[in-house]
């Protein structure tokens, strides 16, 4: 097995360098493309270079975030391969759909997949061996923006403890000891978790309000992705019954002694 980076043009605070295009090949010739990236004709080129004259079987998508999806269906196109995916969202609609379960083979390499929703509802992981492409679900050197609190919490334990030995992620590098990572991974949102709730019980009443105590430390340019991961703690706390909505506010109800 043999796996080639090829950077996006597309580094910036939300994307890191760029989104990391991974070229999987079984060891014997036949090749998937990874997460193409946004449209970009240089990016297509030097993705086209690194496949060369081995046998390209699909494009694959982790899921339809524009970093990762929009460029699926036209490189596709041009190489003659279907676009695969979990499902259609902007600018991408997969010829094959791959659920919960299912395998794609790539030459005489299994692909496993493996649905992982919490980042977005359509997120998959693909597992070759001991090796995971994690698009989003977790990235390289920080933490990730969480849509649905709850799924993304089950989904990284449902990847603790199955054997993995090396991550590959949609930003950032390379992983080794996933379980070490998957751990800090969990510790992380927990211990956000109860900050957001002690923010909501000391009387922030907004996720603006409890994103400028939460995340005083990071970048004001990141509060907009730190907002939506709020909200989704925001809630699993109220699906917890920890926390109330009173119209627009949140309150932490007073429990009866």
């Amino acid at each position: 097995m043999r796996i080639d980076r090829v950077l996006a043009n597309n580094p910036g605070p939300f994307t890191g360098p760029g989104t990391n295009t991974w070229v999987l090949d079984d060891g014997g010739g036949s090749v998937v493309v990874i997460d193409p990236g946004p449209v970009d004709s240089r990016h297509a080129t030097a993705i086209m270079e690194v496949v060369g004259s081995r046998s390209l079987v699909a494009v694959l998508v982790t899921h339809t975030h524009s970093d990762h999806a929009p460029l699926a269906n036209p490189l596709a196109r041009d190489m003659g391969v279907p676009a695969v995916g979990y499902a259609a969202g902007p600018s991408f609609e997969p010829e094959i759909r791959l659920l919960e379960g299912a395998r794609f083979d790539v030459g005489d390499l299994d692909l496993h997949v493996i649905h992982t929703p919490g980042h977005s509802e359509d997120h998959l992981c693909f597992r070759a061996g001991e090796v995971l492409f994690t698009g989003d679900h977790i990235m390289g050197g920080s933490s990730v923006m969480v849509e649905d609190m709850g799924p993304y919490l089950l989904s990284l334990e449902k990847l603790r403890g199955t054997g993995l030995g090396r991550l590959y992620p949609g930003h950032g590098e390379q992983m080794d000891d996933p379980d070490a990572v998957i751990d800090w991974y969990l510790a992380h949102r927990r211990q956000r978790h109860e900050q957001i709730f002690e923010a909501i019980g000391d009387g922030a009443e907004t996720v603006p309000e409890v994103v400028e105590i939460v995340y005083a430390d990071v970048d004001q340019s990141l509060h907009p992705l730190a907002a939506r991961s709020v909200q989704a703690h925001v809630t699993l706390l109220k699906d917890q019954d920890r926390i109330a909505l009173r119209g627009d506010r949140m309150v932490v109800p007073t429990r009866p002694k």
